[in-house]
C-alpha cells in the first residue's frame, strides 16, 4: 500500500518560509495547499490547518470553555492545531501520511499530538526522518548527543492506519506554545 506524504505549506499570516505564527499575527489556518509526493494518484486529498485558542467565560457560577480562532497571539499563549485531513472525491484512499511542521515561533507541548487511529512520530531534523519520542537523540549545546525533548521537535508526522472513504475527513490535533 503506497502511503501519502503531505508537506504542508505556510498557513495563512504566517511566514512563508517557515509556516510559523508571530507573536502578534493571525495564526489561524485559512486552507493549506498541500504538496503531495504523489500527486498523481491522490490529486483531490486536502489538508487544512486551523489554529484556535481556548477562551473562558464565566456565566454566573459555571466556567465555559470554548475554542476561538488564534486571531492574535502574545508569547506564553497556548494554541491548539487541529488539521482536517479531508477526501472529497468519491473513492476511497489508501491511509494518508501526514506530516506537519511545528511553527517557527511556536514550541510543542509534550504528549499532546493526537489522532485516532494514527501512529504519530517526530523529527528533531527539519522532517528528514522520524521516530517514536524515546529513539530521538540531538546535539545540546556542548556538542553532546542527548535524548531529544518536545521543545526540540521540528516537525509531527500521523501515519493514518485505516483507509479514508470517499467523502471523509480525518481529525489530527496538537498544541504548542509561543515563544
Amino acid at each position: 500500500m503506497r502511503a501519502l506524504t503531505l508537506f504542508l505549506s505556510a498557513l495563512a499570516g504566517t511566514s512563508a518560509a517557515a509556516g510559523s505564527p508571530t507573536a502578534g499575527s493571525p495564526a489561524a489556518g485559512s486552507p493549506v495547499a498541500a504538496s503531495e509526493s504523489d500527486t498523481r494518484s491522490n490529486p483531490r486529498l486536502s489538508v487544512r490547518a486551523i489554529a484556535e485558542v481556548e477562551v473562558t467565560t464565566l456565566n454566573g457560577d459555571r466556567e465555559t470553555v470554548k475554542l476561538a480562532p488564534a486571531d492574535r497571539v502574545v508569547p506564553g499563549d497556548q494554541v491548539i492545531y487541529t488539521l482536517e485531513i479531508r477526501n472529497p472525491g468519491s473513492m476511497s484512499l489508501p491511509p494518508p501520511r501526514v506530516d506537519y511542521p511545528i511553527p517557527e515561533h511556536m514550541r510543542y507541548l509534550d504528549d499532546t499530538a493526537a489522532g485516532p487511529g494514527a501512529e504519530i512520530t517526530y523529527s528533531v531534523d527539519g522532517g528528514h526522518t522520524f521516530d517514536r519520542p524515546e529513539n530521538l537523540k540531538t546535539t545540546g549545546p556542548d556538542g553532546q548527543k542527548r535524548m531529544a525533548t518536545a521543545a526540540d521537535y521540528t516537525h509531527i508526522r500521523w501515519q493514518l492506519k485505516n483507509i479514508l472513504k470517499g467523502k471523509s475527513v480525518a481529525f489530527a490535533r496538537f498544541r504548542a506554545v509561543v515563544k
